[in-house]
């Protein structure tokens, strides 16, 4: 799961998972493990069940991920309100 989540950030590509079961599809920007230790993906998720804002920015924990495959569909452009260097991480494996 790992190396794709990296090779869907390295090629703009849309993933789309299961989080708690429930199903997703998101931009992926950044993955890496947050200050708790957790293993985490920042995203923007575009479609699927959501408990808050939808569209909106996501952090989705790995452990909750599954099912997880990489999409066809791209996202050339960035989002204009994405910033490298994720504050929520404390090591960042791969971001935009």
């Amino acid at each position: 799961m790992k190396q794709l989540i990296i090779k869907a950030i390295n090629n703009k590509k849309l993933v789309s998972f299961n989080y708690k079961e429930d199903a997703r599809v998101v931009e992926p920007y950044c993955y890496g493990v947050t200050f708790k230790g957790a293993e985490a993906l920042r995203a923007f998720q575009v479609s699927g069940y959501s408990a808050s804002q939808m569209p909106g920015w996501k952090l989705f924990h790995l452990s909750n991920i599954s099912s997880l495959h990489l999409l066809e569909d791209e996202f050339i452009t960035p989002r204009h309100d994405y910033k490298r260097g994720d504050k929520g991480m404390k090591i960042i494996y791969s971001e935009l």
